[in-house]
């Protein structure tokens, strides 16, 4: 917006809209204000409010309407005064209005490119057959000795809980909750833990073996078959695919109806996309 324009300016176009206006079907193309022979329309005004920065949603209607009114008035003002555009703004034009209109292509095309059926069809492609993917649940100790793990793999042997036994003796950040690690599936840890984990059954404790970090006892506490996801879950990564694929389709259809010329490799210096000058 115009920065001097005020907000809190005069009351009397808001008036005239709640006593006159409201009193007739108001349409997009309704006028609301003039300066000379340029009409100035209510869609003009909304499209104005559309571009506000969001703080000023939380100003009253009828102050923003008089704010904008008065923006529009003041620009349209300053417009009639610069006479013909120049050049950088009938680029900026054209560029604007090649834009706007490529954007309501494309929300024609992405909304009605996605059915139901669609997206099961798409769902159903990529999961139906997609290969298990196999998760443990493991806890373990960690000591800095062979000698510390062997002693602390007696101890579950003969009958202490894996869980208290790594309370007392595990140095690992997983201690103190008795060594759960949680779930996790393959490659998650270093293979000599992975390796030792995943070849135990539910409840099974390994012996005393080493990784980088130091000597481990672990357990296998139980492991899953990692569940696909459902179609609500991957429903907007789906939808998206399928709008960008409906795009590309309708993008190489239209070109193919027409003759379309690109610059041969050097013919334009690269540089010139920074050439402000040639605007001037």
């Amino acid at each position: 917006m115009l920065k001097h324009v005020t907000f809190l300016g005069a009351t009397a176009v808001a008036a005239t809209l709640s006593t006159g206006a409201f009193a007739q079907d108001v349409t997009a193309d309704t006028v609301v204000a003039t300066v000379g022979e340029t009409e100035i329309t209510m869609g003009e005004i909304i499209i104005a409010r559309t571009l506000l920065p969001p703080q000023y949603a939380q100003l009253p209607a009828e102050v923003l309407f008089d704010g904008l009114v008065e923006q529009l008035i003041q620009q349209q003002l300053l417009a009639d005064a610069a006479g013909e555009p120049s050049a950088r703004t009938n680029f900026t034009l054209l560029n604007e209005r090649r834009s706007l209109l490529a954007a309501e292509e494309i929300t024609e095309i992405a909304e009605n490119a996605v059915t139901e059926a669609d997206l099961q069809a798409a769902y159903e492609a990529r999961y139906a057959n997609a290969e298990e993917i196999e998760e443990f649940n493991a806890a373990h100790l960690l000591v800095e000795t062979q000698e510390e793990a062997a002693a602390a793999k007696t101890r579950i042997d003969e009958g202490a809980a894996f869980a208290d036994v790594a309370r007392d003796v595990s140095t690992g950040p997983t201690g103190p909750n008795g060594g759960n690690l949680g779930w996790f599936g393959a490659g998650a840890m270093v293979p000599e833990f992975e390796n030792a984990v995943t070849a135990l059954e539910v409840g099974g404790v390994t012996e005393p073996f080493e990784t980088q970090f130091g000597w481990h006892v672990a357990t296998l506490l139980d492991k899953r078959i990692q569940a696909g996801p459902t179609l609500d879950e991957v429903r907007r990564e789906l939808t998206a695919e399928l709008q960008e694929a409906a795009i590309t389709v309708r993008l190489d259809a239209l070109a193919a109806e027409e003759t379309i010329t690109k610059p041969e490799p050097g013919q334009f210096d690269p540089s010139l996309i920074d050439a402000t000058n040639l605007l001037d």
